[in-house]
């Protein structure tokens, strides 16, 4: 009989619970540290993105300051040269030593304010005198009667335009002020402006910056490579403008590669501001690829201690269910190595949150600052209307103590149906006053820099307390839009009624000593904006005035200080509107707001 015979089985890998133990936690361990390597990347990924942004807007508001400073350097040059004694014998048609003269004093004028060159042109287009007329490339014998900023400012009073110069070759912004009457003019003193120096002060910082005119031509960029691109392409009728006025030479003016849509474009973060000069803009961008390394290591850094620890405790884990009290020791060491790695890690992220909220501090002061500029401001205003309020309050105080008497009368002939009836005109007359003093009050008080939805029947009921006896009082006629008709705007209030308390006075400082004057206050809605106008039948504003008169310090009352439409448009620019200057449908001057709707 034959014997069968069996042959062993091995055994499996995964029979002993010990092994089931390590592949559980093995497990457990990766999809943690996957999960948590997603979570760490994408939250580090985000702070990269907002932490750039944050500087990138720091970094184009301080460009744009070192612009506005320069141009405020050389604007003010053609305005105190025009009113030069020795400009009008150059002019004259047999001053050719007067040029002579005014060669040399505008040299030395050029070399000691960093102008590149000022030469003065005649009311033919014809430069009569240069600073450079001792070189090679002088203006002087040149003409310039094609030019725009010639024909603006002959025309305008003045005119700033940006061109490559037809004789030096070199770009730059061309100030220009006429010389004489408009009926009349002499001619035009004109101030070149580079911004060679400027672009060396961009170079300094992270990233690239670009200004670009109102047609989205490059002007002036920290990378030389981006000068003379556009941001956009450019109509047929822009290149025959272009080309007609010769702005830009012989520049092709090829697309940027930083403009929207752009694979370039969409690797950086940018920040784009409104420039000092009409449409034009300031671009900053930086690499999104530093920042975003930066935080793949730290989110990398993470998950690796997160990997670590967690392979620390499943192996604690096991080593403590198998060995017992010789894996209790080594549990302690790995704990302690735990410990250590945290620590680490918890150092790094306390150093990030310093620098965080030294960022935010400064970006604090900054905001501080502005809002102390418009509180004193709002305070001035409430200095010209107090005596308005003063007199709207005094009349229901009057009111108020004739009623009183009387009822007391009435008590005395036991008519209390009289009595009760001026105890509820006193109570309507102290409601009166209390909503007087209490918009008094808010109006005086720091404005909230949040923003939010807010009536605009409410700010403009507000205003009209504050403002209202004033313009009663000077008899000037005010028209209002109907309240039921008023939509709700994105804004804060108190900062919105500052801005129409500024504009109404404006219009009645205007409007002194004019026959039956007259203030509109109108209102626009759209589907997305409303448009709030303040116009006057006043004697307006004059044009070779209009492109100044946002400008700080720039004022046209002897004891004004130029401030109330600066800080108005800012304040207007904060909501995310704008705040222009219109031909009034009165006659006069109008100031247009353009805010969100709610």
């Amino acid at each position: 009989m034959r014997q069968s015979t069996q042959v062993p089985v091995p055994a499996s890998p995964f029979a002993s619970p010990a092994a089931r133990r390590a592949v559980v936690a093995v497990l457990l361990v990766a999809v943690a540290t996957i999960l948590f390597a997603l979570i760490a990347g994408r939250y580090a990924r985000d702070q990269a993105r907002a932490s750039l942004a944050i500087e990138v807007e720091r970094t184009a508001r301080q460009q744009m300051r070192l612009l506005d400073s320069e141009l405020q350097k050389f604007r003010l040059l053609p305005i105190v040269l025009r009113e030069f004694a020795e400009l009008r014998p150059a002019l004259a048609s047999d001053g050719d030593a007067a040029a002579e003269r005014l060669d040399g004093k505008l040299k030395l004028l050029a070399e000691r304010t960093g102008a590149p060159v000022i030469y003065l042109v005649d009311r033919n287009g014809l430069a009569v005198a240069a600073s450079n007329a001792d070189r090679p490339d002088s203006f002087a014998g040149q003409r310039y009667d094609f030019r725009p900023y010639f024909l603006q400012a002959k025309r305008y009073g003045a005119a700033e335009y940006f061109a490559i110069g037809t004789t030096s070759g070199r770009a730059g912004l061309f100030l220009a002020r006429r010389i004489g009457s408009a009926a009349n003019p002499d001619g035009v003193i004109v101030v070149k402006m580079e911004f060679d120096r400027l672009e060396r002060a961009w170079r300094g910082d992270a990233g690239m910056t670009l200004l670009t005119d109102a047609t989205g031509v490059v002007v002036v960029a920290s990378d030389p490579t981006q000068r003379f691109t556009t941001l956009r392409p450019l109509t047929a009728t822009e290149r025959q403008v272009i080309r007609i006025h010769r702005q830009f030479a012989d520049q092709p003016l090829p697309l940027a590669r930083w403009r929207e849509g752009t694979a370039a474009r969409a690797a950086m973060a940018s920040a784009t501001l409104a420039a000092p000069l009409p449409g034009w803009r300031l671009l900053h961008v930086e690499p999104l690829a530093p920042a975003l390394h930066t935080a793949d290591t730290w989110s990398h850094t993470a998950t690796l201690a997160f990997a670590l620890i967690a392979a620390g405790l499943a192996t604690g884990w096991l080593w403590r269910t198998s060995r017992g009290e010789r894996a209790a020791a080594r549990r302690e060491a790995l704990e302690a190595e735990i410990a250590a790695r945290t620590g680490d890690l918890r150092l790094a992220n306390d150093r990030l949150r310093v620098e965080i909220t030294e960022r935010m501090a400064a970006d604090q002061r900054f905001r501080a600052a502005r809002e102390e500029l418009a509180q004193a401001n709002r305070l001035g205003s409430l200095g010209q209307i107090t005596a308005g309020i003063a007199h709207e309050i005094n009349q229901p105080v009057a009111t108020i103590r004739t009623l009183a008497e009387n009822g007391r009368l009435f008590l005395d002939r036991a008519r209390p149906e009289r009595t009760a009836e001026n105890l509820a005109t006193i109570a309507a007359l102290t409601e009166r006053i209390g909503s007087i003093v209490s918009e008094m009050r808010r109006f005086a008080r720091r404005g909230s820099r949040s923003l939010g939805p807010i009536p605009l029947t409410e700010v403009i009921e507000g205003t009209m307390l504050l403002v209202g006896d004033r313009l009663r009082a000077a008899g000037v006629a005010l028209d209002l839009p109907e309240p039921d008709d008023l939509p709700m705007v994105v804004a804060g209030r108190v900062r919105l009624e500052q801005v129409l308390v500024n504009l109404l006075a404006n219009a009645l400082d205007a409007l002194a000593g004019r026959a039956a004057p007259r203030v509109a206050l109108l209102v626009a809605t759209a589907a997305d904006t409303v448009a709030l106008t303040v116009a006057d039948n006043g004697p307006g504003i004059a044009e070779d005035r209009a492109c100044e008169i946002f400008t700080p310090f720039v004022t046209g009352r002897p004891d004004g200080l130029g401030l109330g439409l600066g800080i108005a448009r800012d304040i207007v620019v904060e909501f995310g509107g704008t705040l222009d200057l219109i031909p009034s449908p009165l006659g006069g001057a109008a100031f247009r707001m353009i805010l969100p709707r709610a």
